[in-house]
Parts: structure tokens; C-alpha cells; sequence
């Protein structure tokens, strides 16, 4: 997301370098979660029992999707894994995909019954229409706006008509860059975006608005964060005429 100086002083990106530009960050993206893939799920691995939102919107999620009759969901940026086994605790058929091989390592140690993939949201490997539900569970706050509608599209590829997405994110506008974490390099963008901007791609894609929530940070406890907290709920078009 630019701060609106890089648009006035550069001249525009053609569609090459854009792409070219994209390769990169999603490269340095992968070798940071590798770097950091043990320690990362290490920490990361009680988070769901502090946060009772987060348990919550699943649980509804969850719910909806087995509505459909259906229970295949697919996570997207699942890293160790921790979502999909809480996924598949709630009566889903879950699977996980992560760009990260060594984080896809950890979620296959740790979750042996599961099934992961390495790979990139942006180009899912998933069959056209094969899933109910999808979640991406602060994982696109590393695509950036570019990437964003591919993201969406992909996800209308794979869900069936009528499937739930559900997406979890800080809330801003601006992009953190991060250098360091847990003692290791790492090079990784953090992109906060407000729930409107998120939505307005979703819809674009034939997904229409279910839930939204914001929430303040939660300031203390083993997993402090410093900004707002959005989740968003979306449902694909059942028929071609209900996204006219």
C-alpha cells in the first residue's frame, strides 16, 4: 500500500515488472518463514486459547460451511497448522497450504492426519470448484495490492457456489516492513488494510459480505498485538445472477 510519495516521484510499473516485482517479495516471503519456521510454531502454538474472537468466528465459519452439506475446506498461508487441526476438531475435512516448505514441515509433523501442500494462493492447486470453505487466517497481510485480486479469484475458482471465505487481517493503511524476528533475518512486508478495501476485490469476484468485524488490540497476555484486528466473512455467488 503506498503512502501516495513513490506514485507522484516514479513513473508507473508495466505489467513485467509488476510481476517480476511480485516473484521477488512472494521469494523473500518463503525463505523468511523457512528461516524462522521451528521457533515461529514454537510460539505461535497456544495462541487459540487466548484469543476467544478468534475461536468464536471460527466456530461460526465452521458451522456454515457444514451447512452446505459439504465439509471440505482448504486454508490458505496455514503455516504450522495450528488453524486447520482446530478446523478439522470442529467437523471439517481440512487441508492446509503454505508457501513455506519448512512451516509445511512443521504442520506435517505436528498434524500427521492432515493434509498440506507447499504452494502460493495466488495459483492454487485445488480442482475448480471442490471446496466449501475457505480460510485465510492473516495470510494475505503478505500479498500485496497487486496480488490481492488474484487471490480473490482464485478462491471463486475453487470454492463451489455458495461457499464461505473466511479472512482475518490487521487493521491500517500503511505497509510495516520487518527485518528481524525471533533472532533471525527476515524480510517480510506487513500490508494493513481496512475491511472496505478487502471487500471492495471480494465483490469484484462475486463474493457479497456476510460478516464484518472489528475489534480492538489485545494489549497483554503472551500474544500482545499493536493494531485492530479485522475478520471478514464472505459467501460465493450461488447462482451467475446473484453477483449481477
Amino acid at each position: 500500500m503506498s503512502d501516495g510519495t513513490n506514485e507522484t516521484t516514479h513513473p508507473a510499473r508495466t505489467g513485467s515488472q509488476e510481476q517480476v516485482e511480485t516473484a521477488a517479495r512472494e521469494c523473500a516471503t518463503r525463505a523468511s518463514y523457512d528461516a524462522i519456521a521451528e521457533t515461529y510454531t514454537d510460539w505461535i502454538s497456544a495462541e487459540l486459547t487466548a484469543k476467544p474472537h478468534d475461536r468464536a468466528v471460527l466456530g461460526a465459519f465452521s458451522e456454515l460451511v457444514l451447512s452446505t452439506g459439504h465439509s471440505e475446506t482448504l486454508e490458505i498461508g496455514c503455516g504450522p497448522g495450528r488453524i486447520t487441526a482446530f478446523l478439522a476438531a470442529l467437523g471439517l475435512s481440512p487441508s492446509g497450504l503454505d508457501l513455506s516448505p519448512a512451516m509445511i514441515a512443521q504442520a506435517t509433523r505436528l498434524y500427521p492426519n492432515l493434509d498440506f501442500t507447499t504452494g502460493s494462493m495466488t495459483a492454487l492447486p485445488n480442482l475448480d470448484n471442490s471446496v466449501s470453505g475457505l480460510v485465510a487466517w492473516y495470510s494475505i497481510i503478505h500479498i500485496p495490492d497487486e496480488s490481492l485480486p488474484t487471490v480473490f479469484a482464485e478462491a471463486a475458482r475453487v470454492l463451489r457456489p455458495g461457499g464461505w471465505f473466511q479472512l482475518a487481517f490487521q487493521l491500517g493503511d500503511r505497509v510495516d516492513h520487518q527485518a528481524q524476528a525471533a533472532g533471525f533475518d527476515v524480510d517480510l512486508d506487513f500490508h494493513r488494510r481496512s475491511i472496505e478495501q478487502v471487500l471492495t476485490i471480494a465483490e469484484d469476484h462475486g463474493f457479497t459480505p456476510v460478516t464484518r468485524i472489528e475489534r480492538e488490540p489485545d494489549r497483554s497476555g503472551p500474544f500482545p498485538e499493536s493494531t485492530r484486528q479485522g475478520y471478514l466473512l464472505v459467501r460465493l455467488a450461488t447462482t451467475s445472477s446473484d453477483s449481477q
